[in-house]
């Protein structure tokens, strides 16, 4: 499953199975071998399996028609009418975290599985039961009923190092309880997979298979959930990414209660502290969260924050960057006060701010009819894909509440706005008539369509206005 994509690169989900020999890098402490660790935690980790039906046209094909001189063939290359589906499988990797039979895993092993069984080492098969997941940071929580089940413990993923050995198990190609070894590569990785990414970056062998797999330090600690691979190919280059555990753990413990997550809200839309900026609040260094807006009667609002704030810290944890706002916000304690720090015109001030409960949609599809309903779905139309610039669209690409209309998501090579409207632009007219969602985008182009003639497009270009004029039928 491909998660981004640059040139000859693919960031993927290591579910599913191959594998690859550990490279092992040279770091501080070097550990003669990983014997015992392998031997003490490989019990633990489970490969998962899931099935999942797939209906499928049931009428059956007639390759040559009736009266054919071939027709007596049919019952011999046609379909069986009776075959109403078929299985799909996935395989990926888990760990157990309690003696209750909790297992964690990732989200996209088990999504839209019908059946879900888990295998240990030692050939133990279990069915296991979905207790919850979360889309947003890509986990998930089993459970099992079985007795005298080995846990694994968790550590603290954020006092991990850079150049620290970790080893993680799991189950490339199928094969059951591999173990690599290397070093964290690198932290607070962002890989544009959501809005609370903070990889834990490093060089072991992570391949398909091993998605949903612990990460653990030398303790035998589980300090991340290995996720996703950076390759050329879909096989391991040596450059994968974790969950933390500190996230991970949080969010287990939730759907473990809840069934759910239950995240904080804040209130504000922040973007990115450059150097320039940081200079400017007079801090050595890039750091914090600026904010550039904040909503109406939120926590934020109640408690004070205001427009131009640079936030610090919030509950004590540093902001590092201004990405890592929304998760230490959703890990805040709902209905209960939190210390922010913030730099108000150079001053360093601390706000008492009481976080409340973030609304979430229920599911993915919740979430599709919803944004269908407000037309906000992508659309294209003349080869031009446009997409809604809603809260996280604006946050991602720096754009300001006040700038409306659709933002340009892809160009067809063939179109005949290819190399004259680029990606990123946002068009805020069509046919001089104001436009706002996809849907009224491609209202006014199939309008103008009809007309076969040009159309005049008003884009918005890092704020700089042009005029241009396409023909959406040519």
């Amino acid at each position: 499953m491909t998660l981004f994509r640059s040139a000859a690169l693919s960031l993927v989900f290591a579910v599913a199975a191959v594998s690859v020999t550990p490279h092992i890098a040279e770091a501080r402490g070097t550990p003669d071998n990983f014997t015992e660790l392998a031997k003490r935690l490989s019990p633990s980790v489970v490969n998962i399996s899931t099935a999942q039906t797939i209906e499928i046209d049931t009428t059956e094909a007639q390759p040559f028609e009736e009266g054919s001189p071939l027709e007596r063939f049919n019952d011999f290359f046609g379909r069986r009418a009776d075959r109403d589906g078929r299985v799909s499988k996935a395989l990926g990797s888990g760990f157990v975290i309690d003696d209750e039979g909790h297992i964690v895993t990732n989200n996209h092993v088990i999504e839209d599985a019908d059946l879900i069984e888990v295998s240990f080492p030692n050939g133990d098969t279990y069915e296991a039961t979905l207790i919850g997941r979360d889309p947003a940071t890509d986990i998930a929580v089993l459970k099992i009923e079985a007795e005298d089940i080995p846990e694994v413990p968790w550590g603290d993923s954020d006092a991990a190092e850079v150049g620290e050995w970790v080893i993680a198990i799991g189950n490339p190609f199928g094969y059951s309880g591999s173990v690599a070894a290397g070093i964290i590569s690198a932290r607070n990785r962002n890989i544009q997979s959501g809005a609370y990414d903070d990889f834990i970056q490093t060089d072991v062998a992570i391949n398909r298979g091993n998605s949903g797999g612990p990460l653990f330090n030398m303790d035998g600690e589980v300090i991340g959930v290995n996720t996703a691979i950076l390759s050329p190919t879909g096989g391991s280059v040596g450059i994968s990414f974790s969950v933390p555990a500190e996230l991970a753990k949080s969010i287990a413990a939730q759907l473990i209660e809840f069934g759910e997550t239950r995240r904080g809200y804040l209130g504000v839309r922040s973007q990115e502290v450059s150097n320039n900026i940081a200079r400017s609040y007079g801090l050595d260094k890039a750091q914090g969260a600026l904010v550039r807006a904040v909503v109406a009667d939120s926590p934020a609002d109640k408690g004070g924050l205001q427009r131009g704030d640079l936030i610090l810290s919030i509950g004590g944890k540093p902001l590092e960057a201004s990405r890592l706002l929304s998760r230490r916000v959703a890990e805040a304690e709902i209905d209960k006060p939190v210390k922010i720090e913030i730099l108000r015109k150079k001053k360093r001030k601390t706000l008492t701010i009481t976080i409340e409960r973030l609304k979430e949609e229920v599911t993915d599809e919740e979430k599709i009819r919803r944004e269908v309903a407000a037309g906000n779905a992508e659309r294209s139309v003349a080869g031009i894909s446009v997409e809604a610039l809603s809260e996280d669209v604006r946050d991602r690409n720096r754009i300001d509440d006040e700038v409306k209309g659709v933002r340009v998501v892809k160009i067809d090579k063939r179109a005949p706005a290819s190399g004259k409207i680029l990606k990123g632009d946002i068009i805020e007219e069509v046919a001089f008539e104001r436009i706002s969602t996809p849907a009224e985008f491609a209202e006014a182009m199939e309008a103008a369509g009809e007309l076969d003639e040009p159309v005049t497009l008003l884009i918005n270009r890092g704020g700089n206005y042009i005029f241009y004029a396409l023909n959406p039928t040519s």
